[in-house]
């Protein structure tokens, strides 16, 4: 079985490297807010090309506290994706403001920067702009649109860690970036984590408040803050996997390459007909009319797939008030993609058997 992903596998070759590790932060006996923390802080700053991060408990919190310490909530409004995964969403309220979705351009996925500008009200605040599957939506345009209205942009780089747009890093290409470092996305940890990055000095300070109690000083609380920090231990582990994160990346693009120079079956159509540099593939997704008849063929051919994502947001039970709206876009994408194995554990073997199985698919 070729499986869609083994995290033994994954963190199997720094196995070594990660038990000194452990060994390590458990001997030093601190284990929050220590030195392990503050140098991934500086690594993956500097790895982002920002002046600034902050490790928090997860990718989800760590978008919710950019919006927070920008003080957008009840009656505001925040531009996001209407194909997303819910996350996304939930940061904005988890905070009391109100998602605007906007649908995705069928060519990558990504929000459709065209119609942003439609949506925007005297109550836009920021577009939270997802860079999903790995590949970073037009900044230039996102930018431009939000300069223009003097809003923010925020972005989600949870399945974008290394992606690259003009030469600049995911991370840096906005007012403040949200990661993830659950344990399946390129660079993940071995339990929750998360970072904000930014050049936003006054917003660095704010979050370090607020991850904490809103204290930047033992039992002195300055802000009504939360407990979400990223903890030494993971810290001490991302520290290990992130000097692996662009040849695990350059893996990843070689692999999708090959996908998409040799997948020829004309009952699926494969994300974009040219490989590019900046996308770091975290998933790779291919849409096909009969996904459950597609799938149980690769199962039966003993290759996993997975769907991302099968419900969109505007239709969970969660957020009824939001289906009142038509997304016929974001629809047809969550009804016709399946997810195949992409990761760089993947054998030269694997792959070409992947490819010949998608080919000889009769819908």
């Amino acid at each position: 079985m070729i499986k869609f992903l083994d995290l033994k596998v994954t963190n199997e070759k720094y196995k070594e490297e990660l038990l000194k590790t452990f060994e390590s932060v458990l001997d030093s006996g601190w284990y929050i807010m220590g030195n392990e923390l503050l140098e991934f802080e500086k690594e993956f700053a500097q790895y982002c090309g920002t002046k600034y991060c902050v490790g928090v408990a997860n990718g989800l919190e760590a978008l919710s506290l950019i919006l927070r310490a920008y003080d957008i909530g009840p009656g505001d409004e925040v531009i996001v994706p209407a194909n997303t995964y819910i996350a996304s969403i939930l940061a904005i309220s988890q905070n009391g403001a109100k998602p605007i979705l906007v649908e995705p351009s069928l060519l990558t996925y990504n929000i459709d920067e065209e119609k942003i500008e439609e949506k925007i009200t005297e109550r836009t605040k920021a577009i939270l702009v997802v860079h999903l599957y790995g590949k970073v939506a037009n900044m230039d345009i996102i930018n431009k649109i939000a300069k223009n209205n003097k809003i923010k942009v925020i972005e989600d780089g949870a399945q974008a860690h290394g992606a690259m747009f003009n030469n600049q890093k995911v991370g840096s290409l906005g007012d403040a970036a949200g990661f993830s470092f659950y344990p399946g996305k390129n660079l993940g940890a071995l339990g929750d984590g998360g970072a904000v990055t930014t050049n936003d000095a006054e917003l660095f300070e704010k979050i370090k408040m607020l991850r904490n109690y809103g204290s930047s000083k033992k039992y002195e609380n300055k802000l009504k803050g939360f407990n979400s920090r990223l903890d030494e231990m993971q810290a001490a582990f991302l520290r290990i996997k992130l000097r692996g994160l662009d040849l695990e990346n350059q893996k990843r693009q070689e692999i999708a390459s090959y996908y998409l120079k040799e997948i020829k079956n004309a009952d699926i159509i494969v994300p974009i007909n040219k490989i590019e540099k900046e996308h770091v593939w975290h998933l790779f997704v291919l849409m096909v009319e009969n996904r459950d008849d597609f799938q149980k063929y690769l199962l039966e051919n003993k290759i996993e797939t997975m769907i991302h994502y099968p419900i969109p947001p505007h239709k969970q039970l969660a957020y009824e008030e939001l289906n009142k709206e038509e997304y016929k876009i974001t629809e047809k994408i969550h009804k016709k993609i399946v997810s195949i194995p992409l990761n760089p554990n993947l054998s030269e073997l694997e792959v070409s058997k992947i490819v010949n199985v998608i080919n000889r698919y009769e819908k």
